[in-house]
C-alpha cells in the first residue's frame, strides 16, 4: 500500500468551479469511479470521481473552495489487487475487486456447470454499467451489493438525490412484498406491469429527437416513485378572495415607492401555515419503514416554480416567524434564482408542506402530486368572478379554485375537507390570520 494524492482532473473549459459537496469522509473505503465532490460552475454541476481505488486518509479541501485542474482533493491510501481468498472476503475489501471475484465466478459457471445445491450470486442481477454511474457513497455501494441490489435501478431520497441506505431497505421492502402477491411480477417488472414497447415513430411522420433535462429526468424518478408508492386522494374546495386581492391591491398601491410588492401566494402561504397549525397531521412525514408519524414543529414551505429546464421547489423557511412582505420578496428572489440555475440544494430542502400555484399561466383545477416525504400538497388554479348566493341576491365574488392532493395512509377524506374548509376561511377573511 502506498500513499497518493487524488488531484482534479481536466474539467474542460472552466477555470474554477465551486466545491458544493464533499461525498466521502475520512476512514472510507472508495473504488475507482465512485464520486468524491460535487462541483458547480455557473451553468452545471458535475461530480469528480476517484482515479484509484483505496482509503480516504485526508481531506484537502472545503466546501465553498473554488479549485481547477490540478488541484488537491485528498490524501489516499492506494490498495494493490490480490487474489480472492477466504481471508480477504472477511475483510472489507475494496468494492472494485469485489467486482473481479464476481466476474472469475461468472466465468467459472459458464465453464463449469454449478452443482444444483449452488446457491446463485446475490450480485448476479445488478448492471454493472447502471450501478457504477449510481449516486451513492462507498458503504452504500456496499450494502447494496450484499443485498443484490442494483442501484441502477433505484431514486435516491437524499441530497440531489443520492441514493442511502434507506432508499435500498425501502426498495428491498417493496420487493419481498410484491414478491408474495400473485398478480405482482408476472411481467418481470416491479409492480407487473408491462415494459413500454419500442416504436419506431417516423414510420408515421417527420420526427425530432430531443434529451430531457437533467431536472426533467430526477423529477420525472421523484414522482413516479411518489405516484406508484403514495395512494393518492384530491379533495377540490374554492375560496372567496374578494376582500383580500382588495386588501392586498391597496397595500401594494401604498408600497409601490418603496418598491415592496405583495403577492397573493404570500396570503396563501400565511392561511397554509395557520391550517397547519389547526390540523398537525398535514404538518408530518412517515418514516422509511411506514410505520410511525413525524409530527414537525416548524413551517418550511414549498413553493414549486416553473423554469425552462423544469419543476424546482425552492422551500421558505420558518414561514410562520415571517411577514407577508418578507416571504413576497423571498418568493421572487427565489423565483429569479432558480430560473438562472443559482439555486442550491439546500434552498430546497426541508419543506414541510409545498404549494403548486398555476394561477399566473390558468386552468380551473388539476391534481398535484404529493412531494414525498411531505404527505399533502395545495394546488392554486386561477381565481375569476363567479356570482355567489348572498342570502338575498347573487353578487359577483372573486372565487379561488383550491386542489389539496393528500396521502391516505395519513390522512383521511374527512380530514382533507376539514383542511381545505379551514384553508377557505383563512383566506375569505384574513382577519382570522391575526387569532
Amino acid at each position: 500500500m502506498s500513499m497518493k494524492e487524488i488531484v482534479v482532473p481536466d474539467i474542460g473549459d472552466f477555470e474554477s468551479v465551486e466545491v458544493i459537496e464533499i461525498l466521502v469522509e475520512v476512514g472510507d473505503s472508495v473504488a475507482v469511479e465512485d464520486s468524491l465532490i460535487t462541483v458547480e460552475s455557473d451553468k452545471a454541476s458535475m461530480e469528480i470521481p476517484s482515479s484509484d481505488s483505496g482509503i480516504v486518509k485526508e481531506i484537502k479541501l472545503s466546501l465553498g473552495d473554488h479549485i481547477a485542474e490540478g488541484a488537491s482533493i485528498l490524501i489516499m491510501e492506494v490498495t494493490e489487487s490480490v487474489p480472492s481468498s477466504p481471508e480477504t472476503e472477511e475483510s472489507p475489501a475494496p468494492i472494485v475487486e469485489e467486482t473481479k471475484s464476481e466476474k472469475i465466478e461468472e466465468t467459472a459457471k459458464a465453464v463449469v456447470p454449478p452443482a444444483p445445491i449452488a446457491k446463485p450470486s446475490p450480485t448476479a442481477n445488478i448492471d454493472e454499467v447502471t450501478f457504477s454511474k449510481a449516486y451513492a457513497s462507498p458503504s452504500v455501494r456496499k450494502f447494496a451489493r450484499e443485498l443484490g441490489v442494483d442501484l441502477g435501478k433505484l431514486s435516491g431520497s437524499g441530497r440531489k438525490n443520492r441514493i442511502l441506505h434507506d432508499d435500498i431497505k425501502s426498495f428491498v421492502k417493496t420487493t419481498l412484498t410484491s414478491s408474495i402477491n400473485p398478480a405482482a411480477n408476472s411481467t418481470g417488472t416491479p409492480l407487473g406491469i408491462a415494459p413500454m414497447p419500442a416504436i419506431d415513430f417516423s414510420q408515421f411522420g417527420e420526427i425530432e429527437t430531443t434529451s430531457l433535462s437533467k431536472i426533467n429526468k430526477l423529477t420525472g424518478q421523484f414522482l413516479h416513485r411518489s405516484w406508484v408508492t403514495v395512494p393518492h386522494v384530491t379533495q377540490f374546495d374554492e375560496s372567496d378572495i374578494t376582500e383580500m386581492e382588495a386588501f392586498r391591491k391597496k397595500m401594494a398601491k401604498e408600497m409601490e415607492r418603496d418598491g415592496i410588492k405583495i403577492t397573493p401566494l404570500a396570503f396563501i402561504i400565511k392561511a397554509v401555515v395557520a391550517s397547519l397549525k389547526a390540523f398537525p397531521r398535514f404538518n408530518s412525514s412517515l418514516d422509511s419503514t411506514g410505520e410511525n408519524l413525524i409530527l414537525k414543529s416548524y413551517f418550511n414551505i414549498g413553493v414549486a416554480v416553473d423554469t425552462p429546464d423544469g419543476l424546482v421547489v425552492p422551500v421558505i423557511r420558518g414561514a410562520d416567524t415571517k411577514s407577508l412582505v418578507e416571504i413576497s420578496q423571498e418568493i421572487r428572489e427565489f423565483a429569479l434564482k432558480a430560473r438562472d440555475k443559482k439555486l442550491k440544494p439546500s434552498d430546497m430542502q426541508g419543506g414541510c408542506f409545498t404549494i403548486s400555484s398555476l394561477g399566473g399561466i390558468g386552468g380551473t383545477s388539476f391534481t398535484p402530486i404529493v412531494n414525498t416525504p411531505e404527505v399533502a400538497i395545495l394546488g392554486v388554479s386561477r381565481s375569476k368572478m363567479q356570482p355567489q348566493w348572498n342570502g338575498s341576491e347573487f353578487e359577483p365574488r372573486l372565487m379561488l379554485p383550491l386542489s389539496l392532493s393528500y396521502d391516505h395512509r395519513v390522512i383521511d377524506g374527512a380530514d382533507g375537507a376539514r383542511f381545505t374548509s379551514h384553508l377557505s376561511k383563512m383566506l375569505s377573511d384574513i382577519r382570522r390570520l391575526l387569532v
